[in-house]
């Protein structure tokens, strides 16, 4: 395993050792890269998240090797040298290869014909040295067998078999797939004209190299074959691959080469061409479901890491026209206090009286802030707020409502609001994201969230992983206020999970607030492992140990409140003490178990102790004078926000409920490898119209430095 893992990601041994070790004994991701670095010799999350990776992807191999094994001796078909073949194999395609001539189906032709007595046939004919290869076919003529011509066909069936099983003949058309094989689309005629079709047009009739085909064209014409709009075949130059079987299995110019010629050209039509090129399309599916997990990740690592508002007082609006616009007040900490319906828009039209409450309510709540959904009626209810003369300064904010419906619907919105219906919840989820984005997206299924490419299509099960883990790091990355975190949050901290959480919050709820860390261990279950796990990420607002509100970790309290004395202080007088910090010599404080590292980070947290990584939210104004799709102009610039990524553009909100896109090639003058080089998620951005057409509703942009 430890060699297997190093070939794959070229990290020291030492590493890779100790790294599994920590995996072995229960440590999560966030926790060994955070507070084992002496260990693992320093290595970030990523690395740790790939020894994981590979790690697994071993222990599959092994487990499959095992189960072929087993069969193979069920069979009593297993040799030493097959044995060795076996352990020795380091990828799935060849394990599956070396075991395929042993998992016949009963009902194959060739197995047919062995039934009916023409395997001697058949390796008469391969042994290539027979002239009057008919006359030796009529031996074979015979119960079943009616005529030479149909033992000859048998023949052919086993040969074509035998054929398939070459490992040397698969491995060369496997070669001529990766290297030449092209993808090609026509669409299905009588589904071409719908309107669902029509998004897919640009494949009605395609053809690429498929292994240079980009992820997002791959999904998107996997996606309109799966619905039925076009068909989809792999192509390579057949005769260039038949003269490759030939000239290494065809010895001799005969009546048996015509055999073999014959069964080659069926092996390859019937059996090797179907299996691999299909395996060909599923290893560039993978790769393009790894491109696309991979941009979904990035986006969303970027969306739970928003800017938050803080711990401010929050009046949110989830607009609408006739049904109305949905207002909640909430205190600084999320808690709601008020709700009701205003209707300031057609039909009702009581925008006067809209306004009037809003500012009661402001007054009334000392509101801090205001945050509007940026769905239907979005930009009319944000004009409608600047009308409003407040007596303090408010700041305005347009929150994204992706996954918002979702959240009020779920069993956790009810948990939290059982009295409330799902339009009241809805506007407390957009409140509580402009307070903290993280704390309140945790509580929504990540596909949900609207910021990926095809997420639907990719394989779920490595999407879902993949997923989790950029949600667990992010929180372990910010850190969780014990006090006031939901179950949702907490579930994520490292070595917690969903049932601890739930005990965590249950707890909390009967003894009150968590005054120390020391109390956290007097959670029902929460034993040594998860307290070692969790504690330091943590947090303990106005704690009488203010390590406790802090990433510095319980196990390493005595070399912090040794540091305080050596300089006669209290631990309280290092907290933000700059000048007192830089007096420390670190070498003094090396045991075997902590080094420089983790002495480092100590020194780095306790100058800004629980400091937040995320920068603070910003006010935003879209062009008040673009309204829809039909008030663009070429040429115009424009504010937006970006609020997706993907491997061929950024998407940008600008205010209306399309979004435009910028092209790879609109984002900068030279090439571009990569989209989050040049923009990020939630980025404030100036951007000139391209292009706009509005019957298919698509908008080019270009990114104005």
């Amino acid at each position: 395993m430890i060699s297997y893992i190093i070939s794959q990601t070229q990290l020291p041994e030492v590493s890779v050792k100790n790294t599994i070790a920590l995996l072995n004994e229960g440590g999560t991701i966030p926790f060994i890269s955070r507070y084992r670095k002496e260990r693992t010799g320093n290595l970030d999350e990523i690395q740790i998240g790939d020894i994981l990776k590979y790690k697994e992807q071993f222990e599959a191999l092994e487990k499959r090797k095992e189960a072929i094994l087993k069969s193979l001796e069920d069979q009593a078909v297993l040799t030493e040298e097959l044995k060795q073949k076996i352990k020795e194999a380091q990828d799935l395609i060849t394990l599956e290869d070396l075991y395929l001539p042993f998992k016949k189906s009963r009902k194959t032709k060739a197995e047919t014909a062995r039934k009916i007595g023409l395997e001697p046939l058949a390796k008469i004919i391969m042994s290539q040295n027979a002239s009057d290869i008919d006359s030796i076919a009529l031996k074979f003529v015979k119960g079943e067998v009616a005529s030479a011509e149909e033992a000859l066909e048998g023949a052919r069936h086993i040969i074509a078999e035998w054929i398939n099983e070459r490992t040397d003949v698969r491995n060369n058309i496997r070669y001529q797939l990766e290297r030449f094989a092209t993808i090609a689309t026509k669409a299905v005629k009588k589904k071409a004209e719908e309107d669902e079709a029509q998004k897919f047009r640009d494949y009605f009739n395609w053809e690429e190299a498929l292994r240079r085909i980009p992820s997002h064209r791959l999904l998107a014409i996997l996606r309109a074959e799966k619905e039925g709009f076009i068909k989809v075949k792999i192509n390579i130059d057949d005769e260039r691959a038949l003269a490759k079987i030939e000239a290494r299995i065809i010895r001799s110019s005969n009546a048996c080469s015509e055999q073999i010629q014959i069964a080659i050209q069926d092996a390859y039509k019937r059996l090797l061409f179907p299996s691999l090129s299909n395996e060909a399309l599923q290893k560039a599916k993978e790769k393009a479901d790894e491109a696309a997990i991979d941009v979904f990740a990035k986006n969303l690592k970027q969306l739970l890491l928003g800017s938050p508002l803080g711990e401010k007082r929050v009046l949110a609006i989830d607009p609408g026209f006739r049904t109305g616009c949905k207002i909640v007040c909430l205190d600084a900490q999320g808690n709601l206090k008020h709700n009701e319906t205003i209707y300031p828009h057609p039909p009702k039209n009581d925008a006067i009286g809209a306004m009037k409450k809003i500012s009661s309510l402001s007054e009334a709540y000392q509101i801090e802030a205001i945050a509007i959904g940026n769905g239907t009626a979005s930009r009319e209810t944000e004009a409608l707020i600047r009308k409003i003369r407040f007596k303090n300064d408010i700041q305005v904010f347009v929150v994204s409502e992706a996954g918002a419906s979702i959240y009020s619907a779920s069993k956790i919105a009810r948990d939290e609001f059982p009295n409330y219906d799902v339009t009241v919840r809805g506007s407390v989820s957009i409140g509580r994201r402009l307070q903290d984005p993280l704390a309140e997206l945790v509580k929504i299924d990540a596909k949900s969230i609207g910021v990926g490419q095809y997420q639907h299509d990719v394989d779920q099960t490595k999407l879902q992983k993949e997923l989790d883990n950029v949600v667990e790091n992010c929180v372990n990355a910010v850190g969780v206020n014990i006090n006031t975190a939901s179950t949702s949050l907490l579930s994520y901290v490292s070595g917690i999970g969903p049932k601890l959480a739930e005990n965590i919050f249950n707890y909390r709820a009967e003894h009150g607030v968590f005054k120390s860390r020391k109390e956290i261990k007097k959670v029902p279950r929460l034993g040594d492992k998860a307290f070692e796990q969790g504690a330091a990420f943590l947090r303990i607002k106005d704690a009488k140990n203010p390590l406790d509100d802090s990433a510095v970790h319980p196990e390493s309290y005595a070399i912090v409140e040794k540091m305080a004395t050596d300089l006669n202080k209290k631990v309280s007088d290092l907290i933000g003490n700059k000048d007192l910090l830089e007096k420390i010599d670190l070498k003094k404080y090396v045991t075997d178990t902590v080094g420089l590292p983790t002495l480092q980070d100590i020194l780095k947290e306790l100058e800004k102790p629980g400091l937040d990584i995320r920068e603070q939210a910003k006010v935003f104004t879209f062009n008040q004078n673009i309204k829809s799709i039909t008030d663009l102009q070429k040429g115009q610039l424009l504010p937006g926000i970006v609020n997706n990524i993907t491997d061929f553009g950024a998407f940008v909100d600008i205010g209306i409920k399309e979004s435009g896109l910028i092209h790879v090639s609109n984002l900068s003058d030279g090439f571009v490898s990569d989209v989050n080089e040049h923009v990020g998620l939630h980025q404030q951005v100036i951007v000139k119209v391209l292009e706009v057409d509005v019957p298919r509703k698509r908008i080019q942009l270009q990114l104005q430095s």
